[in-house]
């Protein structure tokens, strides 16, 4: 008996016609506009809306060309759904426009003249041009249809392991826009792929982009001191599908986001994983008072958490709070997640204020939030990293406790705020330095273990690494709120002159705290994130929150590259010793010392009574590397005078050698020298010793 095969869903016959276009019933379960053989596939959900209509349009048209209603029999459930022939996607752009009920008590607000934004919509227009929008509407955006043709070719995943991984945040404009970048294509993805030899040179193995996904740098703009000021940071999300496409050097239409996945893939190829800082808190959209794009036209009550009376609850700071324990936003988040991984290979993603997605549609923190859980077990973003921001603008503060299912990692706010009055001379605060550097125990060791802790001194909220020896306050004139704005304390050291200055035994301070905080940040347990331009002295003059700043504030000086080289080879030079050293990452087999794992120090070996005053702490860490015995000490001193220290007695024939003095302008000693076993460490220093026999 012959079998008779069902016809392809792709050879499908019109079954009626819509403004003049053939059409047919779409298929319901994909959401947005997909091209297929022979037209466009469309769909768009909203539980209110009455109606919807299709809405195609000319390039840089105002008005559309075409508005096709969906027939009511295009509607299942709360799906509408329907394929349009005849159409080539690089010929149109689209929007909807949906009807319903108009109740604002009730969080309704359907207006059949609002244009909407596709939710789903893999490429925004416009706004392609940085800080330029189409003008003369009240919602510019409209959306196209991307033809995903993009070659990988036969790359695989890196699968980089925690335990290996160096974190490099940078801001995709800041980080080549200045003329001192020397690149061809500045500001751009194009621009960071002519720095990938840079990177690969200074030895990080993953980038974080701050967000990529479409914004509106514009909201909210002004003019302060005959300054343009923007929405530099991008934490103003108007679509979680498609990159911003001001962010490419040349015009993708309808390929839009091919030159980021190229940028992924030769990261890939040059030893780099890449991981998105996403926003998944609140949207564009604002509050009361703001626009609708699209989420507050297709279900406001559903995409986000509202007062009884219609209001926007602000646990965001930012005008709105996303829903994001609501099914149907989290079926959105996951969606997008899983398209950021399939389609663009991304390795990993950081939730900006992810304590929000630990909210309950009433507001109310939830002790295991099914967003945070089906993200944690979701199959296909199985080996991607997802870190945690683990606080909120509501008050909501989480490190140590974030819902996790050992999957989540946590920005440790801890060990930034710890290290950070550590480092400076703060009394008191030696043993709590201890716990932050090696990993935390207090706070992850029923997780992760270390590796649940992404340590970081700086990011791109706060002080730049520079900065934060070179100020003793705030600097935000610039921003125009009369310097209220930002965090007040910043646990920071002027070295004894506030800003610039050409005092050399200050410059000197400065760089050997900064060579400091480099040398714990990268000999800690756990991820080591820092942020674009620390390890050449970058500075923002002061302002620690330039989300504003679309200048040289923000901008690396790369200029101060070739000024501050010395301190770029130094963090070269521990992220290479980092990587060659095991036990200062993770655990390894016994050495034959028959020191243990881990061991902490005061000046006197294996003792570590901390006081009030004490300002010195030893971490020596043993295990093998590569079958062979592997040593290494980290002495910090933070008092402001000479201290001597004893080293562990090595067996016979084993030595101690001095790899770091940071204290000396050539702050990496090379070859290593053999020392005693007891050493001077100078004040405000670190040393790096590592354990070696007579041979070495």
């Amino acid at each position: 008996m012959k079998r008779v095969l069902p016809e392809s869903k792709f050879h499908l016959i019109p079954l009626g016609e819509v403004g003049g276009y053939k059409v047919r019933p779409g298929m319901y379960e994909i959401n947005g506009a997909t091209a297929i053989p022979g037209g466009v596939n469309f769909t768009i959900h909203s539980n209110q809306a009455t109606s919807c209509e299709l809405l195609l349009f000319h390039r840089k048209e105002e008005e559309p060309y075409a508005v096709l209603p969906f027939p009511d029999n295009y509607r299942i459930g709360n799906v509408f759904s329907m394929i349009v022939f005849g159409l080539q996607i690089d010929e149109f752009e689209y929007a909807y426009r949906m009807d319903g009920p108009y109740d604002p008590k009730k969080g309704l607000l359907f207006d059949k003249n609002h244009v909407l934004l596709d939710p789903y919509a893999k490429a925004v227009t416009g706004q392609s041009i940085w800080g330029e929008k189409t003008q003369g509407t009240e919602n510019p955006y409209h959306a196209r249809v991307v033809k995903d043709d993009f070659d990988w070719e036969d790359a695989k995943p890196l699968l980089t392991p925690l335990e290996d991984t160096v974190i490099y945040e940078m801001h995709v404009r800041g980080f080549t826009q200045d003329s001192s970048s020397g690149v061809a294509f500045p500001g751009t993805f194009a621009g960071i792929s002519e720095k990938i030899p840079y990177l690969r040179e200074l030895g990080v193995t993953a980038v974080e982009l701050m967000p990529i996904f479409e914004f509106d740098e514009l909201k909210d703009k002004r003019e302060y001191k005959g300054n343009d000021l923007l929405n530099y940071w991008g934490y103003s999300t108007i679509s979680f599908f498609a990159p911003n496409t001001s962010y490419a050097a040349g015009i993708e239409y309808n390929q839009e986001g091919n030159e980021l996945k190229n940028l992924i893939k030769l990261l890939h190829e040059n030893g780099m994983e890449v991981y998105l800082d996403v926003v998944f808190n609140h949207t564009a959209e604002g509050n009361e008072e703001g626009p609708v794009i699209s989420y507050k036209g297709l279900d406001n009550q559903i995409y986000y958490i509202l007062t009884p009376d219609g209001y926007y609850y602000n646990f965001s700071g930012c005008g709105n709070t996303l829903n994001c324990n609501h099914p149907i936003v989290q079926q959105m988040i996951l969606e997008c997640l899983r398209y950021w991984v399939i389609t663009y290979r991304v390795d990993g993603f950081r939730f900006d204020l992810a304590s929000i997605l630990g909210r309950n549609e009433d507001g109310s923190p939830m002790s295991k939030p099914p967003l945070l859980q089906s993200l944690a077990f979701d199959p296909i973003l199985g080996n991607v990293k997802l870190i945690a921001e683990a606080w909120d603008a509501g008050g909501l503060y989480q490190v140590g406790n974030f819902p996790s299912w050992n999957r989540w990692l946590e920005w440790n706010g801890k060990y930034r705020d710890d290290i950070r009055a550590f480092l400076k001379g703060d009394c008191g605060r030696a043993g709590t330095a201890v716990t932050r550097i090696l990993g935390s125990e207090d706070l992850y060791e029923e997780r992760m273990g270390c590796n649940a802790s992404v340590n970081f001194i700086t990011c791109h909220d706060g002080f730049t690494l520079y900065d934060l020896y070179a100020y003793n306050e705030k600097h935000n004139e610039a921003n125009g709120w009369d310097n209220s704005d930002g965090a007040n304390d910043n646990a920071s050291w002027n070295c004894g002159i506030e800003g610039d200055t050409d005092d050399k035994e200050v410059i000197r301070l400065r760089f050997r705290m900064m060579k400091n905080a480099a040398a714990v940040l990268l000999l800690s347990r756990g991820v080591p994130m820092f942020l674009a331009g620390d390890e050449f002295g970058n500075t923002q003059f002061g302002n620690n929150n330039p989300y504003c700043q679309d200048n040289i504030i923000s901008w690396l000086d790369w200029n101060l590259f070739e000024k501050n080289r010395k301190l770029f080879e130094f963090f070269k030079f521990l992220i290479a010793f980092r990587k060659k050293h095991d036990p200062i990452r993770k655990h390894t087999s016994s050495c034959s010392y028959g020191f243990p794992e881990i061991s902490v120090h005061d000046v006197n070996a294996w003792e570590s009574n901390f006081r009030e005053d004490s300002h010195y702490v030893g971490i020596m860490y043993a295990g093998r590397t590569k079958q062979l015995d592997d040593c290494v000490y980290l002495a910090v001193n933070t008092y402001w005078e000479s201290l001597t220290i004893k080293l562990p007695k090595l067996p016979l024939g084993h030595y101690w050698y001095l790899a770091v003095n940071t204290f000396e302008e050539e702050s990496v000693i090379r070859p290593s020298v053999k020392v005693d076993e007891q050493v001077e460490i100078k004040e405000r220093s670190v040393m790096i010793f590592r354990a070696g026999n007579i041979y070495e």
